[in-house]
């Protein structure tokens, strides 16, 4: 059911100023590739080199949030597009803190993503496809998903008998594949430093 009878409230105090105080700018970067695919890792290993320049950053995590936020979700098309509806919101009111968060989902549906952006101010909101192959992932399977997939074992999985649909033009696109972690984090934060969201180092 809608809630109603509800008024948003403006604060006294603009995303604008936050980003002065902070000394950079505010964005969501939302990281979409399959299972296996590096968004987690990765997305953890630009927070750690963000934090390092002192930059406010965080992640939100697609398993951790199902440990509370949407514990209540399964993965049906429907569940999944509320998850991604509830993580959207959420990012978006940190990205109105001043923060740069970094949302790793596996988010299979461009519709979804779609939406997300639309929650957004233009320009806050950054795809970053991490476009590892189903091949790579399958052969890394870090928790057993593919091969329990392949077995029956669990239904809908992304990528085996559930659809992902890749982005045709995200703002970046890193593979994983026999590149460091430390490089593909590179890449995504010099995007960030040349697209003037942060500074470059001294």
């Amino acid at each position: 059911m809608t809630a109603t009878n509800v008024t948003w409230h403006h604060g006294e105090v603009s995303r604008e100023a936050r980003e002065a105080l902070l000394g950079h700018r505010a964005a969501c970067l939302w990281l979409t590739g399959l299972s296996g695919s590096g968004k987690s890792t990765l997305a953890r290993r630009v927070e750690r080199q963000l934090v390092e320049r002192e930059v406010q950053a965080y992640v939100l995590d697609g398993d951790n949030v199902r440990h509370g936020l949407n514990a209540d979700l399964g993965f049906s098309p429907e569940a999944r597009e509320e998850n991604i509806r509830r993580v959207g919101e959420v990012a978006r009111l940190l990205v109105d803190s001043g923060a740069i968060v970094l949302a790793a989902f596996i988010s299979p549906y461009v519709a979804d993503r779609a939406r997300v952006r639309e929650r957004f101010e233009a320009g806050t909101f950054v795809e970053v496809h991490v476009a590892t192959p189903i091949e790579e992932c399958e052969r890394r399977d870090p928790k057993g998903l593919y091969r329990r997939a392949r077995a029956g074992d669990i239904p809908d999985f992304t990528g085996i008998d559930a659809p992902y649909e890749a982005p045709a033009s995200p703002e970046i696109r890193v593979d994983t594949t026999g590149t460091e972690l430390d490089d593909c984090a590179a890449q995504i934060v010099a995007w960030l430093v040349e697209a003037g969201f942060v500074g470059a180092r001294p």
